[in-house]
């Protein structure tokens, strides 16, 4: 017996919106929108206090001897920023807990640590994107002068990320202008960047060096 269709019932199926895996519905007005917070060219602002030897946000709020974040985007440069003298960088961008792009900058010997903590990952085909970083301030005592000086550099290790965040991570990143506004000059001398936009030409750094593949 051949089957009877109901003809005020539909058959077509209404496709849902396709969302990329770093997007959603914005529960009030229905847009589609990325999961993170980016105000081009001025990430939310992490710091590292090597005088204290605590990390803060925006020199104001203290958040304690630690600070654990997944790579976004990152250089490795000299250069004379922040009217602190020319010295050598590492400036890492990373999607903080509130979903805000964020960066922090280390110089002088946390940069040599950050050096040490990617040489494995290197050999295991792998760079900063691939793990999650923990930053300790260590203490340093400097006992050539009198009384003697305190301060702290930046200690690196680093866990494998999650792979589904990981893989989130990198698509968000894909075509993003990583850059903060306060630190670019037209004379940096980078030593190696991984996705990130130099206004200055116009281009995303992307260099074949220990920090990337």
């Amino acid at each position: 017996m051949e089957a009877i269709q109901n003809p005020d019932v539909s058959t077509e199926l209404v496709a849902a919106p396709s969302l990329k895996i770093w997007e959603r519905v914005h529960p009030l007005t229905g847009e589609v929108v990325p999961k993170y917070k980016y105000l081009e060219g001025h990430p939310k602002q992490y710091r590292f206090d090597a005088k204290e030897g605590q990390f803060n946000i925006n020199g104001v709020d203290k958040i304690g001897q630690t600070l654990t974040f997944q790579p976004l985007a990152w250089r490795i440069f000299t250069d004379n920023i922040l009217k602190m003298g020319t010295k050598n960088w590492a400036e890492i961008f990373f999607i903080d807990a509130q979903d805000c792009v964020s960066a922090v900058l280390f110089h002088g010997y946390s940069v040599d640590n950050i050096f040490r903590l990617i040489e494995p990952l290197y050999y295991d085909d792998m760079t900063l994107a691939d793990v999650v970083i923990t930053a300790t301030a260590e203490k340093k005592e400097n006992t050539k002068i009198q009384p003697k000086g305190i301060y702290h550099i930046a200690s690196f290790k680093y866990q494998f990320g999650d792979p589904e965040r990981t893989r989130e991570l990198k698509a968000y990143a894909e075509g993003r202008k990583f850059f903060r506004q306060e630190t670019l000059t037209d004379v940096a001398d980078v030593k190696t960047a991984y996705n990130f936009f130099n206004p200055f030409n116009g281009n995303g750094d992307e260099e074949p060096a220990l920090l990337t593949n």
